[in-house]
């Protein structure tokens, strides 16, 4: 794993932006997985003023969506897909066909589970994975217990994810979650972790200590062959 200290926010975003357009140069269509939340936040304004300046330069790009919040209305400004739409495919111009998403309340959640699976399997396997670094140390919504699951599955939500900035003001909480499997992300060809944020500290401790254990989930990137690890040092100080 490759662990970059960056002085803030925007030194991390600006540096996962090269990252990815680096990967970009080689390969024009490859599979970008992408998380939601505020880590990825800057990445992903950064790449949208890239394609003001050079508009061919996502044309290929295909992308597929890490996790959802299930149980809510597909358009809902909360879920995965509302802020998925507003700050990366439609900035970036990415088409349907280019675009590999869990719908945010399916009539069969293990079945549209089993579909993302499927598609992954014909389309991936992933380029370039974008990771946040959960609260309690969740890698999307694969969530710390006894067993952590290969596929994309659907995932009982812990308490600490259920008070995620993205979901903590709703009346009506999602009543689980839809998710990569931890296999399927360490099958990424490149992972760029994104560590930002307050009260990140005593986990990102963690982290750091190389342990792995499925009581973190995040620490079993520690196994994978091409890890940059990003962190924002003035939000971990």
């Amino acid at each position: 794993m490759n662990i970059t200290y960056c002085k803030d926010f925007q030194e991390m975003s600006l540096k996962a932006t090269s990252l990815v357009l680096e990967e970009l140069e080689t390969r024009s269509d490859l599979l970008l997985c992408a998380a939601t939340g505020a880590s990825p936040e800057g990445l992903y304004r950064e790449l949208a003023a890239t394609t003001e300046r050079e508009s061919k330069v996502f044309s290929q790009l295909r992308i597929i969506k890490l996790d959802e919040w299930g149980g809510i209305p597909e358009m809902h400004p909360v879920t995965c897909e509302y802020f998925l739409r507003n700050k990366l495919l439609t900035p970036l111009h990415i088409s349907p066909d280019r675009y590999i998403s869990f719908h945010s309340s399916p009539e069969n959640p293990e079945e549209e589970c089993r579909r993302i699976s499927t598609l992954l399997e014909k389309q991936g396997p992933i380029d370039i994975c974008i990771l946040g670094l959960g609260a309690n140390g969740h890698l999307a919504l694969n969530e710390p217990g006894p067993q952590l699951q290969a596929k994309a599955h659907v995932a009982e939500l812990s308490e600490k994810s259920l008070q995620h900035a993205m979901i903590a003001s709703m009346e009506n909480l999602p009543g689980y979650g839809l998710t990569l499997g931890m296999e399927e992300i360490l099958n990424s060809r490149k992972i760029i972790m994104l560590v930002s944020g307050p009260g990140k500290k005593e986990i990102a401790d963690k982290f750091l200590e190389g342990k792995v254990s499925n009581e973190l989930p995040a620490s079993h990137l520690w196994k994978h062959p091409n890890v940059e690890c990003l962190l924002d040092q003035s939000l971990l100080d």
